[in-house]
């Protein structure tokens, strides 16, 4: 690993760093561990970090120690998982079967999204296997059904009229699981609890965990900790239950950034087009998924002097973002820095058109840059 240190100069300008480059900022990092610590020592939660939304494996010595463990969708992940917590949670819409007997081995929950599948699999589940199932509460306030599990026909979870009409929980069904929310905060999970609560009373009596999901911004500025905390202990009380959340976006949340920089200068009518050394089709699917806007460091999405739109390397024309605004215009060999790419956007990406992928690196507690890794043409051809 290459380290390049310069105290006084800022990460933006940092020389040395690769384009394109993603960068965690670790002290940003702890403090969100710091988070997940306190609700963790107050309510009694089992908080779980999901790898589907943070897999920074280089810093998982740090995360494992901080929270309960971790959660996967996959077995990949869950193979990762094991690599550094000390439990594996496990949730998937359906089991691929020759890989089953791997996840029993690695994980001690495991969700089932039917009874059609637990009854697929029940009987090869081991003793250190709970088993769960996934429920749909019907309710959710999440706008984008892109990113919404709780659609009236959604594939994710059961509902409360198709559970009654299985004949009800499995008798060894130790846990229901609800994923329900998307960077929501404290007062959404109350209202969701309410709904669950409505539908599900009778089985929340007769589990021993409840896995509240991910969703869970915790560490989001003006989010309301003690009110969760509040929550998850009343509701353990009530039911006598043990609560899991599952959150991954909180983990990454604002904790570092995309350093990319501008190839080429085109001039429009009414605007120039900056040509970058990355992809938002490839590298930051989630801008044009959602579709979101991300902040730029130093570009406004609102007004300037000069209006701005971002070009990605890819030949897809839809490839490209904006409007942003700027004072001065920038030119060939500028940085540009996206900010909060470290959670989800990091898991998401591709090699489409053989572009090669972002580095990965890192600054530690003294501001000093690692570069962690520098894909090549293999990392393209293995996907091949």
């Amino acid at each position: 690993m290459e380290n390049i240190k310069d105290e006084n100069i800022p990460p933006l300008e940092a020389r040395g760093l690769p384009s394109p480059c993603y960068v965690l900022e670790k002290n940003l990092l702890l403090k969100n561990l710091e988070v997940f610590k306190r609700i963790e020592r107050e309510s009694g939660v089992f908080a779980l970090c999901a790898l589907k939304g943070f897999a920074f494996y280089h810093v998982f010595d740090e995360v494992s120690k901080a929270v309960h463990g971790a959660t996967a969708s996959s077995l990949h992940e869950a193979m990762l998982a094991a690599k550094y917590f000390k439990e594996v949670h496990v949730c998937a819409p359906i089991y691929i079967e020759n890989e089953f007997n791997q996840i029993t081995d690695l994980a001690s929950h495991i969700t089932f999204n039917t009874i059609t599948q637990y009854d697929k699999y029940k009987n090869k589940l081991q003793k250190k296997n709970t088993a769960l199932i996934r429920v749909n509460p019907e309710y959710s306030e999440v706008s984008t059904d892109l990113y919404n599990p709780c659609r009236i026909d959604s594939r994710l979870g059961i509902t409360k009229a198709e559970l009654d009409a299985a004949g009800g929980l499995p008798e060894n069904i130790q846990g229901i699981h609800v994923h329900a929310l998307c960077e929501n905060d404290s007062n959404t999970f109350e209202r969701l609890f309410e709904r669950i609560e409505e539908k599900f009373s009778e089985e929340l009596k007769r589990v021993k965990y409840l896995n509240i999901g991910g969703g869970h911004l915790v560490t989001k500025k003006g989010y309301d900790v003690g009110h969760l905390i509040r929550q998850i202990k009343n509701i353990q009380q009530k039911f006598d239950i043990q609560v899991i959340m599952e959150p991954g976006s909180a983990y990454g949340w604002q904790t570092g950034f995309l350093r990319a920089e501008i190839q080429d200068v085109i001039p429009k009518p009414g605007v120039t087009i900056l040509m970058l050394d990355v992809s938002f089709s490839a590298h930051m699917p989630d801008c044009l998924e959602m579709p979101y806007q991300p902040a730029v460091r130093n570009y406004s999405q609102e007004k300037g002097k000069y209006r701005v739109r971002l070009g990605g390397n890819t030949c897809l024309a839809g490839d490209e973002l904006g409007d942003y605004f700027v004072d001065e215009l920038p030119t060939v060999g500028d940085a540009i820095v996206f900010e909060d790419m470290i959670h989800y956007t990091m898991v998401k990406t591709t090699t489409f058109n053989g572009v090669n992928l972002p580095s990965i690196g890192m600054l530690n507690e003294k501001n000093e840059f690692i570069l962690l890794k520098q894909p090549s043409f293999e990392d393209y051809k293995s996907r091949l």
